[in-house]
């Protein structure tokens, strides 16, 4: 029995927010280790409900909006809260608008969730989309300490995309997609631009031999901007939803196949080193800086966070990746601690 939540679950088209909720909440629908989604968003949740629930898989299906203790309902009895709420890239700006423009909405949105998780269900493990992920995720964990109820193990900040993109990308090079889903790229640092750090030489299928440096740089700008890409293409019509709620999705089956026990599950995710002391303390003295979140291959078990896992070998052009990713990293990190720091809560 798993009860699975989405926070975010329906697309308000007039304000072209949203756009991952329902896909994501289609995917989970269909995943048969859960039987109970609960859908929440300020309008159109009960007719998302409603449509999901005409689906022949397990999963109950109910959707809940603010009035009448709507996010309570809906955050009753949770085991994983996947939060894809606020609005999305700008429409029309493309490669000029960086995340920080998101901050001012979705900070106050993921706060008020936030809240209404730490009080109803503090022991589900909570998923963040909404961007900036560098910055939402430590207003998550700022709300949970400032209500008692902080575990570090158990909040993430879903990355998968850029592994996603990277897996895609090296199986083109190679000109085999059929190769997507089994190449495995590490990407580490955090979930925008610069501080995304993809470990092309650690790739489960290496790039061709005499790859110039200039396609690396090419490729790594790919990944790193990939959802630059996706808006562009779209004209201003949107950003990247479908392929962020896929990889939400699977980010979230991951995380319910090792509450369940399964072994061996190693995935990228941003989270508070202080998750895995050990590993944390090593990460720390690998990057060089003392960091309270970055984004690394992490094990997942029951309790959420096992055991964060170093960088391993990596190449002098990676290393300075992460130099160059350091400085906006923990400058996004401190933005969000201090709006909760500033709020009245």
């Amino acid at each position: 029995m798993v009860k699975a939540v989405v926070l975010g679950a329906a697309v308000l088209k007039q304000s072209r927010s949203g756009g991952i909720g329902q896909p994501l909440s289609l995917l989970l629908k269909t995943n048969p280790l859960i039987t109970e989604l609960s859908l929440y968003d300020i309008v159109n949740t009960p007719g998302v409900a409603a449509d999901l629930s005409h689906i022949s898989t397990p999963a109950k299906v109910v959707g809940y909006l603010p009035p009448d203790d709507g996010l309570k309902k809906a955050l009753t009895g949770a085991e994983i809260v996947v939060i894809p709420a606020g609005v999305p890239r700008k429409p029309g700006v493309y490669c000029r608008q960086t995340r920080d423009d998101l901050f001012k909405i979705n900070a106050g949105i993921v706060r008020d969730l936030a809240t209404g998780i730490a009080t109803t269900a503090p022991k589900a493990f909570v998923l963040v989309i909404s961007n900036p992920v560098n910055s939402t995720v430590p207003i998550v964990a700022e709300v949970f300490k400032k209500h008692g109820v902080y575990d570090p193990k158990r909040i993430f900040g879903v990355t998968t995309l850029d592994v996603v993109r990277a897996s895609t990308f090296v199986s083109e090079i190679l000109g085999d997609l059929k190769l997507a889903s089994n190449v495995v790229v590490p990407v580490v640092g955090g979930h925008s631009g610069v501080t995304i750090v993809p470990l092309l030489s650690q790739s489960s299928h290496p790039l061709p031999s005499g790859f110039a440096q200039g396609e690396l740089d090419k490729l790594t700008n790919r990944i790193q901007f990939g959802g630059d890409e996706v808006v562009k293409a779209k004209d201003g019509a949107g950003s990247a939803t479908l392929s962020m709620a896929y990889a939400g999705a699977e980010f979230a089956y991951k995380v319910i196949r090792a509450a369940k026990g399964e072994k061996g599950i190693v995935a990228p995710t941003f989270v508070n080193l202080a998750a895995d002391k050990e590993g944390g303390e090593a990460l720390k003295k690998e990057i060089g800086r003392e960091l309270d979140y970055f984004s690394a291959p992490v094990e997942l078990g029951p309790e959420g966070v096992t055991k964060i896992r170093g960088l391993g070998k990596i190449t002098e052009y990676e290393t300075n990746l992460i130099k160059a990713a350091i400085p906006e990293l923990a400058t996004n990190i401190e933005k969000g601690v201090n709006f909760i720091e500033a709020s009245k809560l």
